[in-house]
């Protein structure tokens, strides 16, 4: 097993060092990047496609490494520079803020390259580490020990993960659009044309049913409902959302953009899916979307699915996981300049990610 490291490296991390040594130990390091130059230079021999890869960095009292910037714009500058590779992400900080929202930030970079994500991909140490008290309890170690053990599986996970390939793929496609004005729903019908004929796919709409937040339970109490794939609040997600979810191999969400945010019915979905989780990580199901925004910040969601999903329920999130628009009045996403090729090529994306003419595709 080995991994690439990215590492724009600070004064003071001496914890972060010492936590990334540990990560690293039994696993073979051919290269360590440390510079904005360095970065470049491998991105310029493609030496970054098709590898597994660790971005570790520290964001200090500020939250703010200028070096983390410029390494986000090297990749942002060179489309799918990353393409095929896998990654995890360590951040340490030395307050409460910053390392998720900074981690988030990395991890929607790093996939727009073309990278793979495993489930679960960042791990973090805020400045107190309060942030593995559940854990430490769980390990009966102390919190710093937690963060250790965090940082070597998700090093070992990376290294040894492989990509899916789903003999009969099943894609679920999660919505609340109104069929009539949605851009994002008219949208997902032209995807939805193109996918590959081994794929069979299933639609839940939210819109006409309820579905309530989750209330946050007792631990207990949502565990007890878990192992019989239930929840307190029942309803559809429970009669319908649960088994579909726990058959199919991908989902898809259609993700209109609602004041820089995820609908109401979509943000309750994310949420109650934590009984379904207890029972079994969603780490062996890949996850797409469609976001269509009336004016800008598709970002703002990519990022939110990527928290949500990614890092919190553990799915995978294949290189380029999303096909985000700009699209104002209804109808008008069908009249963007080549959306049919965008549409047929994101079709085809799917297809590839769930492992049909994958074969193909890479030698």
């Amino acid at each position: 097993m080995e991994l690439i490291v990215i590492r724009p490296q600070q004064e003071k991390e001496q914890r972060l060092e010492a936590v990334l040594s540990a990560a690293l130990a039994g696993i073979d390091v051919p290269r360590i990047i440390r510079s904005v130059e360095e970065l470049s230079a491998a991105v310029s021999e493609n030496c970054l496609q098709n590898v597994r890869l660790l971005f570790a960095a520290g964001v200090g009292e500020t939250g703010i490494n200028l070096k983390i910037y410029e390494m986000l714009g090297t990749l942002r500058e060179n489309k799918d520079c990353l393409k095929d590779s896998v990654a995890g992400i360590l951040v340490d900080g030395e307050n409460e803020y910053y390392t998720k929202s900074t981690g988030r930030e990395i991890a929607r970079t790093m996939n727009e390259a073309g990278c793979w994500l495993v489930g679960r991909p960042l791990t973090e140490g805020t400045g107190s580490l309060k942030n593995y008290q559940v854990l430490a309890g769980n390990f009966r170690c102390s919190l710093y020990e937690a963060y250790i053990r965090s940082a070597v599986d998700l090093a070992q996970r990376v290294a040894g993960f492989e990509k899916p390939a789903y003999k009969e793929p099943k894609l679920l496609c999660v919505h609340s659009c109104n069929p009539e004005t949605s851009n994002t729903l008219q949208l997902w019908q032209e995807v939805k044309s193109h996918l590959p004929s081994g794929i069979t796919v299933r639609e839940i709409s939210l819109r006409n049913g309820t579905v309530p937040d989750c209330a946050g339970c007792p631990y207990e109490m949502c565990m007890y409902f878990s192992s019989n794939s239930s929840c307190f609040y029942g309803g559809p997600m429970v009669e319908e959302v649960y088994p579909a979810l726990e058959d199919c191999d991908g989902l898809l969400l259609l993700c209109p953009n609602y004041n820089d945010a995820l609908g109401a019915n979509l943000t309750a979905f994310i949420n109650r899916l934590t009984a379904l989780f207890r029972k079994k990580p969603f780490d062996d199901k890949c996850l797409f979307a469609l976001i269509v925004s009336g004016y800008s910040g598709g970002d703002i969601l990519q990022q939110q699915l990527i928290g949500g999903l990614n890092m919190n329920k553990s799915f995978i999130l294949p290189g380029n996981f999303s096909l985000t628009e700009t699209a104002n009045h209804p109808g008008s996403i069908m009249e963007l300049p080549d959306i049919q090729q965008k549409a047929s090529a994101f079709a085809l994306h799917i297809g590839r990610s769930m492992g049909l003419c994958r074969k193909k595709a890479e030698p």
